[in-house]
């Protein structure tokens, strides 16, 4: 009877990991197929198939374990209090989960991408800049002055942000009497 109960373990863990090879594979295509709609960078293509990579094969190694398990009761546990810290640090606003989360929202939702020129309103330390590049945790961002400004991708989904096109400056940058700001 044990004999059953391996062959049947050995098939569920070799079904898992095709499984997980298939659905990745697939978002991998997906992906692909919609950046290039959107005309996203390779680079950023890569950081896609990186991220949905560790959560997939995680996702796959905790079914894989749960397989085997014979005493489940230490490992709910465990596994319960690290997705209530992830789920802590998600929401957390400075943490790096916020920041790969929206990296991911970056890439597929926003108008914004590298090579545009920006001009982000922040009250403290506006900035004007061209984005050289969105990473996993920031974006990079070149001003006209050559300084190369690392901006946490988080800041950018947070804070208004203008596509400032051909333009040099922003309508905030300048005054002037005949636009009416009132509205």
């Amino acid at each position: 009877m044990s004999n059953f109960f391996l062959k049947s373990e050995v098939i569920l863990t070799l079904s898992l990991l095709v499984c997980t090879f298939i659905i990745h594979r697939f978002i991998i295509w997906s992906a692909l197929k919609l950046s290039k709609k959107v005309s996203r960078s390779e680079l950023r293509k890569q950081y896609l198939n990186r991220y949905t990579g560790y959560v997939l094969w995680s996702i796959c190694a905790i079914s894989i374990i749960l397989v085997w398990g014979n005493a489940t009761e230490g490992f709910w546990v465990a596994l319960g209090s690290t997705f209530a810290v992830v789920g802590v640090a998600l929401f957390a606003n400075w943490s790096i989960l916020s920041n790969i989360t929206a990296s991911f929202i970056l890439y597929f939702t926003f108008p914004y991408k590298i090579g545009d020129r920006i001009r982000i309103h922040d009250k403290d330390l506006p900035v004007t800049a061209v984005i050289s590049d969105i990473k996993g945790f920031y974006t990079l961002l070149v001003t006209d002055e050559g300084e190369i400004i690392t901006y946490p991708n988080n800041l950018l989904l947070q804070k208004g942000v203008s596509i400032l096109q051909e333009k040099k400056e922003s309508i905030f940058d300048t005054p002037d009497e005949d636009v009416d700001r009132t509205i």
